[in-house]
């Protein structure tokens, strides 16, 4: 059993060398009771492609996962920076398909 949910996603992105990567782990249960290690990676925008591990016990998945993130890390990716988002304003009516709603 999964005692606590590990997900990373990081980015090499170096646009000189026309180099946009990324690199996602996430450490899940299996439909058996195991634990698995799932590797996704690829070029930005793109599916990618995806590894498999599983495991009798979580902590050699967890291990898996800190191996890949240092190695991960001495390369170059980096984790995402956060998405700043634009202030909504609020108002009393909204517009749907042109149509006025009141709120």
């Amino acid at each position: 059993m999964i005692v606590q949910p590990y997900h990373l996603y990081v980015e090499r992105i170096e646009p000189e060398k026309n180099m946009a990567r990324f690199y996602a782990l996430a450490v899940q249960p299996t439909l058996f009771g195991e634990v698995s290690l799932v590797r996704r990676w690829g070029r930005i925008g793109t599916h990618g492609q995806q590894k498999v591990h599983v495991f009798n016990e979580e902590k050699h998945a967890i291990g898996l996962f800190l191996e890949l993130l240092r190695e991960k890390r001495k390369r170059g990716y980096r984790t995402k920076p956060a998405v700043e988002m634009r202030k909504i304003r609020h108002s009393s009516s909204q517009r749907v398909n042109d149509k006025a709603l009141a709120s």
